[in-house]
């Protein structure tokens, strides 16, 4: 995530990020997930901003192509 754009949109991507690591939500990520080893190996932040540019980039392609959010382990199964 670049501090080009709408800050607004930003910080509440990554606010989202954020709630997602939190104690609660890290007891729901799957062992062995992108986001579980990226929290084994670099800071809480930087995963943080991470995620959020992760998500922006769904939410991008979710509207250019106007589609409905797809679960990628519910698609595997499909």
């Amino acid at each position: 995530m670049t501090k080009a754009g709408q800050a607004d949109i930003r910080r509440l991507l990554i606010i989202g990020a954020m709630s997602r690591l939190n104690w609660l939500g890290q007891r729901t990520i799957v062992e062995g997930s992108w986001l579980s080893r990226m929290l084994m190996r670099k800071p809480k932040m930087l995963v943080a901003i991470a995620l959020a540019n992760k998500m922006a980039r769904q939410i991008w392609a979710m509207l250019t192509k106007n589609k409905d959010y797809r679960d990628p382990a519910m698609a595997v199964l499909a």
